[in-house]
């Protein structure tokens, strides 16, 4: 059984060794006085392609909310793939707008985007919001507005949080983004369509206008308002607010690591879950069935190792881990569990079932509700991790077939029980994440579960070593779309309320061996040894074994011996913890408990850094 965030990125080819040259390891120039300018630059070049990187200086007296690059390329050079900005191409001509996350720089301050190129040209003709990127001359005189965005419409809604899409806005130059209002108060500048607003108060009615906002600082009128109430606070929204912490609890953990439903209340992790998902049911036949009858219901504990110190009795009709789970809702009231069904290796049931939805859905409520276990679960959770698409098998149920499953088990499952589900984090281009419907799923999910991790790995035995669950891209990233923060924009860009998102966190890290090089970008012989499985260990191992030696990408890596990790730890986990806030996320979710040490380090890391 592997993890669910277990894929296996395809291997990238390497067309030759990157020579860098040395003018380009200086760091980017300081902001020229009174002006936002743009340092745009190869950082590796090897004749039929190239890396680039944009640095984005704000050299005035006041924070931007903005910006725009723009830029020709010669014919037979093209830029294939952006990190950390929108791209959209005309002929020949290049534009590259802020992502949601990274448009506000502040006074003195910096933001960069990088791209990968094919070809042998370079950019010309470059300027950063309508002025020459290098500070000289002045902005062309823009005084035209965008229009006002129409069609304004609630895409969901929970007791404290409204999610908004709209139709785009058009503009002479160019619209670079949106802002939100909460009746007369600014509450999202966003750059995209779609927004959430959060904060908000139960079951108060709440109305929202949009305004089109250019790179001159034109702003349009304001789009027709749309009036909103909010959910009930009392119940109507079992899946919460933004602060959800999801815990992964394996069912075959009781074996080998020894891992019980009684370390859970014991390491102070109980207290901090909100959920907890019971990983996994099998989907066969085309439908939910039971993944392992002993450790789920069978096997007897002890006084010593069960929740509330009473062993179980030989002839007691449900034992095993239901049992304990039992015992813990008891003492943890507030405490709300699902079974999860698939995981990457169970992945492939999912195109049978898909060919039935309303079959499946009805087999999964009848082994969830099962009078002997009924009281233990809260609802359902999806780890259907390549539908369409490929994985450890080859999925071809075709672009609705997650949307209409999920559209049964809601159905089914009803509005009282929880329905969620983990997704695939490949945002490259043309990847899973293009191949199936999820925004259409999303009216049907309390959230999603983005498995923001496992990107890079030792199944790419040669390296380059990489952080496996990078927040952000950086130079040099093997993979465009490979990070976090590129994830969670996507889904949003494709109109996944925010609010329905979850970042996703590994107990765990990612290794190789045979690597010299400290930093990323390393190559190796082969996975790294691990405890169970080589190139993967548990955070409780590492922080001992290899303790980190440097970050990047919004998280931490470890170089000792000829080994080479990457691994989250408190530290890298409340800057995630910032970022999720900072973009309106549900919450957070990790794989798996296990992994954390006998104290909880992390996920006091997650409960702290989200409050």
């Amino acid at each position: 059984m592997s993890r669910p965030g277990g894929r296996r990125a395809v291997a990238l080819a390497t067309a030759a060794t990157l020579a860098l040259a040395t003018s380009l390891l200086t760091a980017p120039p300081a902001p020229a006085a009174g002006t936002v300018t743009a340092t745009c630059a190869k950082t590796s070049d090897w004749g039929t392609g190239f890396e680039g990187n944009c640095t984005i200086s704000n050299g005035t007296g006041a924070a931007i909310s903005a910006w725009k690059v723009e830029a020709d390329l010669p014919s037979g050079t093209s830029i294939t793939s952006v990190w950390n900005a929108t791209k959209t191409v005309s002929g020949t001509h290049y534009t590259f707008a802020n992502a949601s996350w990274n448009g506000t720089v502040a006074a003195g301050a910096t933001t960069s985007f990088g791209f990968d190129g094919t070809g042998s040209g370079w950019l010309t003709g470059c300027t950063v919001n309508g002025a020459a990127c290098d500070g000289s001359g002045t902005p062309q005189q823009d005084t035209q507005a965008p229009t006002a965005p129409a069609n304004l419409h609630s895409t969901s809604k929970t007791a404290t949080s409204v999610s908004l899409a709209w139709n785009a806005s058009t503009d002479n130059v160019g619209v670079t983004g949106y802002d939100v209002y909460n009746g007369a108060t600014k509450a999202a500048t966003v750059t995209g369509t779609s927004a959430t607003v959060s904060g908000l108060s139960a079951k108060t009615a709440y109305t929202f206008t949009v305004k089109a906002h250019d790179a001159a600082g034109n702003v349009s009128a304001a789009s027709g308002a749309v009036s909103v109430t909010t959910d009930d606070g009392g119940g109507g929204n079992p899946g919460g607010g933004g602060n959800k912490v999801v815990g992964y609890f394996t069912d075959w953990g009781v074996y080998q690591r020894a891992y019980y439903v009684k370390n859970i209340d014991t390491s102070g992790s109980a207290a901090k879950l909100t959920h907890l998902n019971y990983a996994f049911g099998n989907v066969t036949n085309g439908q939910c069935a039971i993944g392992d009858a002993y450790a789920d219901y069978q096997q007897t504990y002890t006084a010593a190792n069960s929740v509330d110190g009473v062993a179980d009795t030989w002839d007691q009709p449900v034992a095993g881990s239901f049992n304990q789970l039992r015992k813990l809702k008891k003492k943890y009231p507030n405490l709300k569990i699902l079974w999860s069904f698939g995981g990457w290796t169970w992945s492939g049931g999912f195109g049978q079932a898909a060919a039935n939805p309303a079959a499946f859905a009805d087999s999964c409520y009848n082994l969830v509700e099962d009078p002997r276990w009924a009281d233990v679960f809260d609802g359902i959770d999806i780890d259907w991790e390549y539908p369409n698409a490929c994985g450890l098998s080859c999925d071809t149920s075709g672009p609705d077939a997650f949307k209409k499953l999920m559209g049964a088990l809601r159905a089914k499952f009803g509005s009282s029980n929880l329905v969620t589900a983990a997704i695939t984090a490949d945002a490259g281009d043309g990847g899973k994440m293009d191949v199936t419907d999820y925004a259409g799923a999303a009216q049907y999910v309390d959230w999603f579960n983005p498995m923001t991790y496992d990107y890079f790995g030792a199944w790419d035995a040669q390296g380059p070593t990489a952080p496996h669950s990078p927040l952000t891209s950086y130079p040099g990233i093997p993979h465009a779309g490979f990070n976090t923060s590129d994830t969670i924009a996507k889904l949003k860009a494709k109109g996944v309320p925010a609010g329905k998102l979850l970042i996703g966190i590994g107990f765990y890290g990612r290794g190789w061996t045979g690597v010299t090089q400290s930093e990323p970008g390393g190559t190796a012989t082969g996975a790294a040894p691990g405890t169970y499985e080589a190139g993967i260990e548990d955070y409780k191992v590492l922080k001992g074994k290899c303790p980190a030696t440097g970050t990047v990408g919004g998280t931490a890596y470890a170089k000792c011996g000829s080994e080479w990790w990457s691994y989250d730890t408190p530290s890298t986990i409340g800057g995630k913890m910032a970022y999720a806030k900072g973009q309106g996320l549900g919450g957070a979710f990790f794989w798996e408990l296990s992994g954390d040490t006998t104290g909880g380090e992390l996920i006091t890391a997650i409960k702290n850094g989200l409050g």
